[in-house]
């Protein structure tokens, strides 16, 4: 097996909707999301094909598609989707997903709340293997 490398997409803020308040989808909000993918770039090396890599571009837009549509009540869940659409690409080994929810209603001073999640992919899953 061909080693791990990664691509990370750190960064993405997208207003979305999500929240247990009804604030919280009354008004929306900003939510930043960072986003590893473990898989081996060394075909995309050696080819220099985007098309042998994930384009973090079309990326992006499908995570920011996520955040930005159906609201969930918990960031977790969240996450949760974030990561399905980052191991649709069979390429793609492990994914850690972190959402960030800086304007969280909490009624104290802080930064930041974070849930961080790390998928991988079912190692019952069939390779894409053509005879």
């Amino acid at each position: 097996m061909d080693t791990l490398d990664e691509i990370a997409l750190t960064g993405l803020t997208v207003f979305g909707r999500h929240g247990v308040y009804d604030h919280e989808r009354e008004n929306g909000q900003e939510f930043t999301i960072d986003l590893r993918l473990s898989m081996s770039l060394a075909q995309a090396a050696a080819s220099d094909d985007v098309a042998d890599t994930v384009h973090y571009g079309e990326l992006a837009e499908k995570v920011a598609a996520v955040v930005a549509g159906e609201p969930v009540d918990l960031i977790e869940t969240l996450a949760s989707r974030i990561a399905d659409v980052a191991l649709e690409d069979r390429r793609v080994q492990h994914t850690t997903v972190t959402v960030h929810k800086p304007h969280a209603p909490i009624a104290l001073t802080f930064s930041d709340v974070a849930v961080t999640v790390r998928r991988s992919r079912r190692a019952a899953e069939p390779e894409d293997i053509t005879a």
